[in-house]
Parts: structure tokens; sequence; C-alpha cells
């Protein structure tokens, strides 16, 4: 994602756009959306209604709210398990879930982070709007970096050794090269051996759930030149994923549909066939 200036002219377009949509779908509040984000979502809304009378799943709008709620079920089991008691998000952009969790939750503490400038603006906009509260902080992190003050070892030499770190990776991956994938994925499961209990959540899109399937290869093109950038497919299966997860140091990790977090009784169930959530755990 690219960085954002301070009067938040250089947010990248894919956080423009996601943040109007959690402001829709009630997952963040209005003072984190911003005037392009809404204008963009205009834009894109005759692709999306296409896209959905063509395929017949969900438009980019529902995959992307689906795959956020699983996430955020996903990470509510643990914290109310009391296996986690920290959470730090990399690349969190202007999502909601931040002042959500550390809401709900008063003794987890819940460490936003992303690239200086995007963090200065996100804190600002937070502190403005009176959402940050004695438990939530916002922080610079460079996902890339190896080491320095804005890499991730230097965030999480802040936080409590004793207590049980979730780290969660949304919206991310599938913009990095798959060696960089990789590497992240070494630093994260470094960080959380270091504490009694390490789980890591993200979204994932595998090439055999679309291959050969030319309305998605499409969209993802049409993705692309919206978000200035390439949008990858790193893996082919689960499995490849899960051999890659333990190789780069988790002992264990599996790959799930949003539906199968969310019940079907539950309004907000969609099937979104096309994105998985990867849960992992050192």
């Amino acid at each position: 994602m690219s960085a954002v200036a301070d009067d938040g002219t250089r947010i990248s377009p894919t956080a423009h756009y996601t943040s109007d949509v959690w402001v829709r779908s009630g997952l963040s509040d209005p003072a984190l959306s911003t005037r392009l984000g809404a204008l963009f979502h205009a834009a894109l809304t005759p692709l999306n209604a296409t896209y959905g009378r063509l395929s017949g799943r969900p438009n980019l709008d529902a995959m992307l709210v689906a795959r956020h709620r699983a996430i955020d079920g996903l990470l509510e089991r643990e914290i109310t398990a009391e296996r986690v008691g920290q959470v730090v998000e990399i690349a969190a952009g202007l999502s909601g879930r931040g002042y959500r969790f550390a809401r709900r939750f008063p003794d987890v503490r819940y460490v936003e982070t992303d690239l200086p400038p995007m963090a200065s603006y996100k804190r600002r906009a937070l502190d403005d709007a009176g959402l940050r509260g004695p438990n939530h902080d916002v922080r610079p992190l460079d996902a890339l970096a190896r080491d320095g003050p804005a890499s991730l070892g230097a965030v999480a030499a802040d936080l409590e050794p004793s207590r049980g770190l979730a780290i969660v990776t949304e919206g991310l991956l599938s913009y990095l090269a798959r060696d960089a994938v990789l590497a992240l994925w070494r630093r994260i499961a470094t960080t959380l051996g270091r504490f009694p209990h390490g789980f890591y959540l993200s979204d994932l899109h595998l090439a055999g759930d679309v291959d050969g399937m030319w309305i998605p290869e499409l969209f993802r093109v049409g993705l692309e030149l919206f978000a200035r950038g390439p949008v990858r497919y790193h893996f082919a299966s689960a499995d490849e994923t899960v051999t890659s997860l333990r190789s780069a140091g988790f002992r264990e990790a599996r790959l799930c549909r949003p539906c199968d977090v969310v019940p079907p009784d539950r309004p907000d169930h969609t099937p979104a066939p096309l994105i998985r959530v990867l849960a992992a755990a050192t």
C-alpha cells in the first residue's frame, strides 16, 4: 500500500475504498472514512453489480466484509478463551477493528501498525474522534523491514512477554511478492514464538480456487488497475500453503472459508468461495 500524506491525500485507492466498505457494513466509524472512498465506491458499483450477475458469486464488497468478519470471529475466540491478551495488526489501513476490539476487550492491548505517514494520519483521526482508549495504540511499521525501529521486532519488544499475542495481516499478502510473503511469515513466526501463545490470522487467495475461471481472473485484472499494482496468487492449494507456513516456523496451520467461521443462521453469513482465511499457531 502507498503511504499517506498528513492531509490524507496519498492514501492508497484500496485503503480509501475499504474505509467506505467498513463504514457501510457497520464495521467502522465514519471518522475513519474518506470522501475519496465514497467516490471510489460509487465508481466501482457498476463493476461490482456486473461481476455479481455474471459470476453468481458475492461481489467485492461482500467478499471484503466476509473475510473481515471471519477474521474478527477467529480473533474473538482466541481472546475469549484467554489465549490472547495482545494484538498487533500489520498494515491496518483505515480498518475499524482496532478501536472495536480495544473497546470491547479493555484488558487486551491492541496495536495497529502501518507505514509511518498512514499510522500518523490514523492516530490523529482516531484521537480527534475520541475513539482511541488507553489500551489502543497506533505505531509505524514496515511489513518488509527485517530490523530497525519500524520493524515488527521493534513493535513486539514493547509488549508484555507473559501474555499471548495475535498478529493479523488482512488485505496485505496479495500485494507482496511470494519471497516477501515467506520472509514476513518467518518474522511473524519468530516473533510469536517469544510469547506463551502465538496466533496468526490473515486472508489468502489460492490459484487453485480460480483455475480456469475467466470471470474472477478478469476481476483480478481490474482490481490490479484500481490498486495500481499486481494482485498475486502465491499458492495453488491449501496443502501447499500449510506446508509453507510450517516451514516458516509455525507449529500448526489451517485454511478455512469465511462461511466456516460465521454460522449459516447469521444474516452476515456469506459463502465467498474465492477467499480463504488462514489461522496458524506457534
